[in-house]
């Protein structure tokens, strides 16, 4: 049973800049499955992609773990042997949350929950890192940094999984995309005044890119292959993979 997300039912009068608080780790799993469309999709998804590429003997890595949904769906799909799962948040509210709802569910699969700042956390021998909406809440300036030490620590035939709201090149197409997501709010029972007042609260926060920008930064840090694998109005999810050696007499 989860709690209803009522935020923002009643008006603000100093809204301030968003933060992943107490309040907002209380209500975060009904808020995000009716403001992110297709969010239930990408967490099983993350999980199927867990499966294929975890590798024995290395780590997974959930950058921005939140309550821990991609953790649990990893964890449940991985059978690669002495695997262990890594999941980072700087809030401690939701990494505590976090800690219960792994404690709750046990498995085989070891899971290390650390409160930490992703951009502090060493990354290395990584067969698969998730950034599930999480790079959209760094400073634009530090994402291609992000990128590159993602690449640096993944194994050759590793992948990284990039969920993000997205802004479009196309401002006509942007716009009806924008308009339908929040269409989506009111059919899921936000008011006016909800959307209003939490876009106002993240609008200095989550500062959105393109699907180029997030293609060209992830060329820019060395993958091979990148594509969007799943996208709903303006959100989306890509996936870009980290080429294998090439054999030494290759030409």
């Amino acid at each position: 049973m989860t709690n209803p997300d009522k935020l923002f039912s009643t008006p603000i009068a100093n809204l301030g800049d968003w933060t992943f608080d107490e309040r907002v780790a209380e209500v975060f799993p009904d808020m995000i499955q009716r403001s992110v469309p297709g969010y239930a999709s990408i967490i099983s998804m993350i999980g199927m992609l867990a499966g294929r590429f975890a590798r024995p003997g290395s780590r997974i890595y959930d950058l921005g773990c939140s309550l821990g949904a991609a953790t649990l769906a990893m964890r449940r799909a991985v059978t690669a042997e002495d695997c262990r799962i890594i999941a980072v948040d700087n809030s401690a509210p939701m990494v505590d949350r976090c800690r219960r709802h792994l404690e709750a569910f046990r498995a085989d699969i070891p899971v290390e929950v650390l409160h930490a700042d992703i951009r502090d956390v060493p990354i290395s021998n990584a067969s698969l890192v998730v950034l599930n909406f999480t790079l959209q809440f760094l400073e634009p300036e530090d994402r291609q940094q992000m990128l590159n030490r993602v690449f640096a620590g993944l194994n050759p035939g590793g992948a990284v999984v990039l969920s993000e709201k997205m802004s479009f090149q196309d401002a006509e197409i942007g716009e009806l995309l924008f308009n339908m997501h929040h269409d989506f709010k009111r059919a899921n029972g936000y008011s006016e005044l909800e959307i209003s007042q939490k876009r106002s609260m993240l609008e200095n926060v989550m500062l959105t890119d393109s699907v180029e920008t997030h293609k060209d930064r992830l060329r820019q840090a060395g993958f091979g292959h990148g594509e969007i694998w799943f996208q709903c109005f303006n959100f989306g999810s890509l996936i870009a993979i980290k080429p294998a050696h090439r054999p030494e007499n290759a030409g």
